[in-house]
């Protein structure tokens, strides 16, 4: 595991968007922590719903629980996928994706939701032992993904905020 703290991106690391996410991690502390925490309290949340109530949207059009785990998932391999490339110091332009074409598609509906989390699980496993790995040069290294630059330690702070995000979202408007 690296001894390389994660530093808070500077708001000129990211685009100004990315902030919605990054503002909801904690300014203090060790971000691999973060990331730990966050996976024990999800797979927590997760393992105390039925597959019954993981089909529930809070409104017509909306996503269910399951395809917002699903959505998690799918973000956090393309931000870690561009987090790896830009460590690597490859500067290809990466695409972005539209994660409302992918949901669907993903057919997490049809899975349990035991199968999700478990597969969760082992993506923010994935993901912690990716930026463990990396130095401080790699963290700092940048690139384009959607047309924007971002840089791979932006992309750290990104995916625990972005999870943050999802979890209250279902903490306020399905789990209520």
């Amino acid at each position: 595991m690296t001894t390389t703290a994660i530093p808070r991106p500077e708001p000129s690391e990211y685009v100004p968007y990315y902030e919605t996410y990054i503002s909801k991690v904690p300014p203090k502390g060790n971000l691999l922590t973060v990331l730990e925490d966050q996976r024990r309290e999800t797979q927590q949340l997760l393992a105390s719903l039925s597959d019954v109530k993981a089909l529930h949207r809070y409104a017509p059009g909306k996503w269910s629980i399951k395809e917002v785990v699903g959505h998690l998932m799918d973000t956090e391999r393309v931000f870690c996928y561009r987090a790896l490339a830009f460590g690597r110091a490859d500067t290809n332009p990466l695409p972005g994706f539209d994660e409302n074409a992918w949901a669907p598609t993903g057919r997490f509906d049809a899975r349990s939701l035991k199968d999700l989390a478990a597969e969760l699980d082992v993506v923010r496993r994935a993901t912690i032992a990716l930026f463990s790995g990396l130095d401080a040069d790699a963290l700092a290294r940048h690139g384009t993904a959607n047309n924007n630059p971002i840089t791979v330690r932006a992309l750290a702070w990104i995916i625990a905020g972005h999870e943050r995000h999802h979890v209250a979202i279902l903490r306020e408007r399905y789990l209520t």
